[in-house]
């Protein structure tokens, strides 16, 4: 991230489908569903204070971190996360 912010670690938040980042006291998520071994990216949201400074970024690279670590594929579902994938070629692995 550019700016000092304080970020936690990206977490799963499984009871509601989504991957999430506390930052400065306002929430980044990501929602996703789950299809066999592939995590559908559906939707990322960025509170409008945190916008323009990568937090969006952050919570796309902690997320593909733990769809990799459970061993599952990534499906961009949304426009961010398909920039996303389409700029960071070391992930295309992951990409099903």
């Amino acid at each position: 991230m550019t700016d000092a912010l304080t970020a936690s670690v990206v977490r799963d938040d499984k009871a509601n489908d989504r991957f999430v980042l506390d930052v400065d006291g306002s929430v980044a998520f990501a929602n996703y569903r789950l299809t066999g071994d592939r995590v559908i990216i559906t939707h990322t949201e960025t509170p409008p204070a945190l916008r323009g400074r990568g937090v969006a970024s952050e919570l796309v690279k902690g997320a593909l971190e733990l769809i990799r670590a459970d061993g599952h594929k990534v499906v961009a579902g949304c426009s961010f996360v398909s920039d996303y994938l389409d700029r960071h070629p070391e992930v295309a692995d992951l990409v099903g």
